[in-house]
């Protein structure tokens, strides 16, 4: 296997194209085409991981956060982001990041929170925008339902928590082939008229090149009248943060304590605790003041993520407790949730999760 197949197998299930614009995910040091041998996860791609994955003889290693963020304008070994590119090319080690991909996932950081804390009915805190399209194709009556049948069996017509979705209605379809034309139906030069019927089928966006190639492979004509457009529509199984509820509502100091110990935090920032019950709550992994808005207006009792400054507390509003359980305590299990599901698949080889503690922050 080389590091493309392991970078197509990750992006079917998470898929690279959901990340947020800012962001730096898949490749982002090494070759395509370099043969796999060993695979370390981990959360940060440091100096110490590198290290970690020569001494394992991992030639790939597939990190959460990007090691290369904002722009590099040279390598050398000045900086800890150099030493690590440097390091890893000398040593012939490519390095995948995941990132906000992963974060955007109903699968991902935020339910694996949740399975954590033992949040039931969870869903996404701000469904993402653009993320779903519309095929509208034109096809003679006889060939719809194998059509549609392959476009459903590639993930097309998924609609929430139902599949095999569409809508179609009957027309009439009319054109003239040209000299060099060669159609299935009809004769060239000659003006024909087919009974045909419009069918509309939405997608996730990262599946337009199969859906535009399925239809394609099984329509009958020489060219293929297609439009696709994107939907304004929000899609309530890609976007960032969590909500859900306690199986019982705890008091704030209990609750409190409950996230300590779950979640392994040593020290844990709060809102003014408001007296009253937490049961509904809301979570989001990494660095989480932006959705704060959101989780007062979905009704949280409490909203947990980390990286909140002074200000941010004031946003509170006295409407929900803030917790801040600290950014690597937000996003700790998220290499084994990487390892669990590369180990599902891929055989090849040793998948190796790392021993390393990349946590940069101390507490005395």
């Amino acid at each position: 296997m080389i590091v493309k197949e392991v970078i197509d197998y990750i992006d079917e299930f998470y898929p690279f194209c959901y990340a947020e614009e800012f962001d730096n995910v898949g490749l982002i040091i090494g070759d395509y085409n370099q043969k796999v041998n060993g695979i370390l996860v981990t959360l940060d791609s440091t100096e110490s991981v590198i290290d970690e994955a020569i001494k394992s003889k991992c030639n790939l290693v597939i990190s959460f956060h990007p090691i290369i963020f904002n722009d590099i304008k040279s390598v050398t070994t000045n900086t800890y982001v150099e030493r690590v590119i440097h390091k890893a090319i000398k040593n012939s080690i490519s390095v995948i990041a995941m990132h906000t991909s992963l974060d955007n996932s109903i699968k991902g950081v935020n339910s694996a929170i949740c399975k954590k804390l033992g949040i039931k009915n969870y869903k996404i805190l701000i469904p993402k925008e653009n993320t779903i399209k519309k095929l509208t194709t034109y096809i003679p009556s006889d060939n719809v339902d194998l059509l549609k049948s392959k476009i459903f069996k590639i993930g097309g017509g998924s609609l929430g928590k139902y599949d095999n979705c569409s809508f179609s209605y009957e027309g009439v379809g009319s054109f003239k082939g040209n000299k060099k034309s060669n159609p299935k139906i009809g004769n060239k030069l000659r003006y024909t008229e087919v009974k045909e019927v419009c069918v509309n089928i939405t997608f996730l966006k990262h599946l337009e090149q199969k859906v535009i190639r399925t239809l394609k492979e099984n329509h009958p004509y020489e060219e293929v009248a297609y439009e696709i457009c994107s939907l304004d529509n929000y899609n309530q199984n890609i976007g960032m943060g969590m909500i859900g509820e306690l199986d019982s509502a705890m008091d704030e100091n209990k609750f409190i304590s409950f996230l300590k110990k779950k979640m392994k935090s040593k020290l844990i920032k709060h809102s003014k605790k408001l007296g009253k019950k937490v049961h509904k709550i809301a979570v989001l992994g990494g660095s989480g003041s932006f959705a704060i808005e959101n989780a007062i207006n979905s009704g949280a009792d409490a909203f947990v993520t980390s990286d909140l400054k002074y200000h941010d507390y004031f946003k509170a509003e006295n409407k929900l407790l803030l917790v801040d359980i600290g950014h690597y305590e937000s996003e700790q299990y998220i290499k084994k949730l990487i390892f669990n599901f590369l180990t599902k698949k891929i055989l090849n080889f040793a998948i190796v999760l790392s021993k390393t503690n990349t946590n940069p922050i101390m507490y005395s």
